[in-house]
């Protein structure tokens, strides 16, 4: 298994490529356009990594326990989630290189939860895709992804990540501020099938800035079916409470 300080030292050397300007966004359209100038003040380092701090709670079957962690993501890499939840429980979740895994200890020593596999690497993958929306300076057309408008309020990102393609569907409001993003995303959210592709909703709730950033800074997560069971499939709210570039 992927060690955590080599996961973090792969992502943490992915430095700025020059800084941002109006020419990162020639050809784009327009709608893609006014979500990345809302998105991104002009001279920001175009970072492909962030470290970022929150705190929130995560669903453990009927029981929601408190959490507050620390991050480095990079959407189109991977991310290292290290946490410590409801006090006595610590551990991770991380994704690099095509390799994902769930390592969770009680009181550091008692082994809770140890996964990894294909099954959690493309769902690791996916989630990398769903937290995309934290580092909009990852997400231009420079690192390779590939931007479409449908309506005045949803656009499309398509982008690989290691062998999966990934689509991440996003809903703007007037402003072109993020208010969701969807996906297929691998999953088995019952724990009792086996994965396959199921909508993933990622809504947002907050915005705020860090730095030269302007994102969303509080949301929740989970698996949507489309129907109107969003009570029962949410399993993660946040906030952020601390962004920096990883310059």
């Amino acid at each position: 298994m992927t060690s955590l300080r080599s996961v973090d030292a792969r992502l943490g050397r992915l430095h700025a490529q020059g800084s941002f300007s109006d020419g990162e966004l020639q050809g784009l359209p327009d709608l893609v356009h006014r979500y990345f100038r809302a998105s991104i003040a002009s001279g920001t380092p175009l970072a492909q990594s962030a470290r970022l701090r929150m705190h929130g709670a995560v669903r453990v079957g009927k029981w929601w326990l408190p959490f507050r962690a620390e991050q480095i993501l990079s959407p189109l890499h991977g991310y290292l989630w290290a946490a410590r939840v409801a006090r006595v429980v610590v551990g991770s979740d991380r994704y690099v290189d095509g390799d994902g895994a769930m390592e969770w200890k009680l009181l550091g020593r008692i082994n809770l939860m140890l996964a990894e596999g294909p099954d959690v690497s493309r769902s690791a993958a996916g989630r990398a895709g769903a937290e995309a929306v934290w580092v909009p300076t990852a997400m231009l057309p420079r690192f390779g992804v590939a931007w479409s408008a449908r309506d005045p309020h949803h656009i499309t990102a398509r982008y690989p990540v290691d062998d999966l393609d990934l689509t991440l569907d996003y809903t703007l409001d007037h402003h072109a501020r993020v208010r969701s993003i969807a996906l297929d995303r691998w999953g088995a959210p019952d724990n009792n099938e086996q994965a396959r592709l199921h909508r993933f909703v990622h809504e947002l709730t907050r915005v705020s800035t860090f730095g030269g950033l302007t994102i969303p800074s509080a949301g929740r997560g989970g698996w949507f079916d489309g129907v109107d069971c969003w009570r029962d499939a949410e399993f993660f709210r946040y906030e952020i409470t601390d962004l920096s570039l990883v310059e």
